[in-house]
């Protein structure tokens, strides 16, 4: 089988590309190249916006399937569509569990749910996009399928506030500083690990059942805000200092103070519960199932963060951000 990847060395691409080469795929990447390549992948060094510089790479090359873990907005579908149309037997556009309703209608998400989330414009563009792909489906046979990651980590911290690509949060744990909570932390979330998600993943590739069909690929594990930070802090030895705030004091304090906003990461997604119900994954893909539980997936995160001090990223900006709030219950 060969794939094509447009990114393919990020937080969840990269464990799908190993995950693929090691079934013996014939993975190819289109990037920039600003990360580290992957080892038995082809790779070509192209912006994916410049058409020409694209074309150069893949004339007379074609796909059993081709993957954008980059696109955004409509207008990467409808170059998307004019680039792979006749080079391509599966288009795998990557979405997000953010496209959900919100506030949900029923505890439970299963991708029958609406897409409905008027608190972000990022989620409204995911929609925009599935909408234009559905349409390109229906109307030009376009071999579509959705695929709606949710919080899913491997090289990011999964927290909301001081996480991700920063290691602030871990600094903050370890000198006992104030770690801030959205709403009271009782709220249910699902963190999956990228090499559980590799797993669901890897079996829509080339599956031709899969075409015209969404998909979100989660873990099964579900816990409180609390346990999360709780589970983060106890993965570095340490008992954090939580304070809890209302996601409309969080989002207002960082409007009024000049600071990167939060009210759609909040409102927009993680100020909701999210269990997911994933029966259709399975149907499509019965080997799949998640098996790193949290605690130890993050213990081996942010030793992968720690292994190199470039990784140990501390955001000024985060800290004065908490630091902030966090007078604010002292008051």
């Amino acid at each position: 089988m060969k794939v094509l990847f447009i990114g393919g060395t990020g937080n969840i691409s990269s464990a799908v590309s190993r995950l693929l080469v090691s079934k013996g795929v014939e993975l190819y990447h289109i990037n920039r190249g600003n990360r580290e390549k992957i080892e038995g992948v082809i790779s070509f060094s192209a912006d994916i916006n410049n058409t020409n510089e694209v074309l150069k790479h893949i004339n007379g090359l074609q796909f059993d399937c081709v993957v954008n873990w980059i696109a955004y907005t409509p207008e990467d579908i409808e170059r998307n569509f004019q680039l792979f149309n006749d080079k391509t037997q599966q288009y795998i556009f990557i979405s997000s569990a953010t496209v959900y309703q919100k506030p949900p209608q029923h505890y439970i998400i299963t991708e029958e749910c609406p897409l409905d989330n008027p608190y972000w414009d990022y989620a409204q563009d995911k929609i925009a996009c599935e909408n234009l792909l559905m349409k390109l489906f229906r109307e030009q046979k376009f071999p579509v399928t959705i695929v709606r990651p949710s919080h899913t980590y491997e090289t990011v911290i999964p927290v909301a506030i001081g996480g991700w690509t920063e290691y602030t949060i871990i600094d903050r744990i370890k000198k006992g500083l104030p770690i801030i909570v959205h709403g009271d932390g009782t709220s249910l979330w699902t963190i999956t690990h990228s090499q559980d998600f590799a797993i669901g993943f890897a079996g829509l590739v080339g599956n031709k059942n899969a075409i015209g069909e969404a998909f979100h690929i989660t873990s099964d594990e579900v816990m409180s805000w609390i346990q999360v930070y709780k589970t983060v802090a106890h993965a570095c030895g340490y008992e954090p200092y939580l304070v809890s705030f209302t996601s409309q004091i969080i989002s207002d304090y960082a409007d009024a103070n000049g600071f990167a906003p939060t009210r759609g990461n909040l409102f927009g997604d993680k100020s909701h519960s999210a269990i997911f119900d994933n029966s259709k994954i399975k149907k499509f893909v019965p080997h799949f199932k998640a098996t790193i539980p949290f605690a130890k997936g993050i213990q081996d995160t942010i030793r992968w963060f720690e292994q190199d001090k470039k990784r140990m990223q501390i955001n000024d900006s985060t800290h004065a951000f908490m630091d902030g709030l966090a007078k604010l219950s002292i008051k």
